[in-house]
């Protein structure tokens, strides 16, 4: 049985995917009793609100919480862990050295998705123990790939995954919340400006997909002297890359300071 500490949007995304892919022997602890509700009927699991009936009966524990809340719920836990179990850990800059030193399983993964796991197109980045063997890590992985696609990286960079793919979506979106904003001030009706820009985003990512370069992709919109140089000229001026690369920078030094 694989079994989630946790039942926020996370834990949701994963959960639906793993039911679309026809894993039902899931078990869920959450305790908020609306939403243990809705997780029952919407997706046919089962529910409890109970960490330590989680961790006795599950073979594969996936802890989708908040960093600030995993030393307590380790140390909860802590006594029913078994050498066996797998213990996966969603939690941002929550180290594997950490998790072991407070569980009797040496089992540990540590995964880094993204909230486009919601509509299964999650970029997740996983990281893995030397004592979990190929067999056991595919398992992990194909809960993972049911949202989206999958990586294996070092441990050693993620952080800087936190701060690219886990809090990229978010500044995604800012960008295009000031987009939509700034044609709303040149003239559109803010139901217009969301449309044309949400579609622009959209048709982008899918040339991207396609095969597209990014640097392509500018070029073609880019004519010499047209209205794109002369908005690219004020994102040069501005010096955009580095507002973004001092965003990334920030985002990852949160990530250490969470698991420090």
């Amino acid at each position: 049985m694989i079994g989630f500490i946790g039942g926020g949007n996370m834990a949701e995304a994963l959960i639906k995917g793993m039911v679309l892919k026809g894993q039902k022997d899931i078990l869920v602890s959450e305790p908020r009793g609306m939403r243990k509700t809705f997780l029952e009927k919407a997706y046919g699991i089962t529910t409890t609100s109970s960490n330590k009936e989680v961790a006795e009966k599950c073979s594969i524990l996936i802890l989708a919480i908040k960093p600030q809340n995993m030393a307590e719920v380790l140390d909860e836990i802590a006594p029913l862990i078994r050498p066996e179990q797998t213990v996966v850990s969603v939690a941002a800059g929550i180290s594997i050295a950490f998790i072991k030193s407070r569980v009797k399983t040496e089992k540990i993964v540590r995964v880094m998705p993204n909230t486009p796991a919601m509509v299964q197109e999650a970029m997740t980045v996983l990281t893995m123990s030397k004592e979990l063997s190929q067999v056991e890590y595919a398992t992990i992985n194909e809960i993972f790939s049911s949202v989206g696609k999958t990586a294996l990286m070092p441990e050693s960079l993620l952080n800087s995954v936190t701060a690219l793919s886990g809090s990229g979506p978010a500044f995604i979106c800012v960008f295009v919340e000031h987009m939509v904003a700034a044609a709303i001030k040149a003239g559109l009706t803010k139901e217009d400006a969301y449309t044309l820009a949400t579609q622009t985003l959209i048709g982008t990512t899918k040339m991207v997909e396609a095969g597209y370069e990014l640097s392509n992709i500018r070029t073609m919109v880019t004519s010499p002297g047209g209205t794109t140089a002369a908005g690219l000229a004020v994102f040069h001026d501005k010096n955009l890359g580095q507002m973004v690369e001092d965003s990334l920078s920030a985002a990852k030094k949160r990530a250490e300071e969470l698991g420090a």
